[in-house]
């Protein structure tokens, strides 16, 4: 595996819970995390978290859109995890772009595009 062109550690929050309703979940990072992404093109990345305990897990990293038009959102959902990150360290080491971010007017579509992003995970991403 290749060097990660971006690594991202911060403290694992709640967000709005709509990774969750898609059927996706995902690891929220606080907002000093946000502040040191600034300037890493906002898209999909496929990457590692590493978590607090030193398990490491093939993660889709989205970086975007920004918040409060500053800072982006950074947000990650762990393939094969489970279990609870709040209030948790968490390392994110962004190892292949994957395409840019986008919003999605249809919940079926975003559902298909983030199933292929996982698909191309796995291809790129080998732990």
């Amino acid at each position: 595996m290749s060097a990660p062109l971006y690594s991202i550690e911060g403290t694992v929050i709640r967000g709005a819970h709509y990774g969750t309703v898609l059927g996706f979940p995902t690891a929220n990072l606080d907002r000093n995390a946000c502040a040191k992404a600034k300037g890493i093109p906002l898209g999909v990345y496929a990457g590692i978290a590493t978590t607090h305990d030193e398990k490491r897990y093939r993660a889709g990293i989205v970086i975007g859109p920004l918040e409060k038009d500053v800072v982006p959102k950074i947000e990650a959902h762990l393939l094969d995890f489970s279990g609870d990150l709040y209030g948790r360290a968490m390392l994110l080491s962004l190892v292949s772009f994957l395409r840019p971010f986008e919003d999605f007017i249809d919940d079926a579509d975003l559902k298909k595009q983030i199933a292929s992003d996982i698909e191309n995970i796995r291809k790129i991403i080998s732990l």
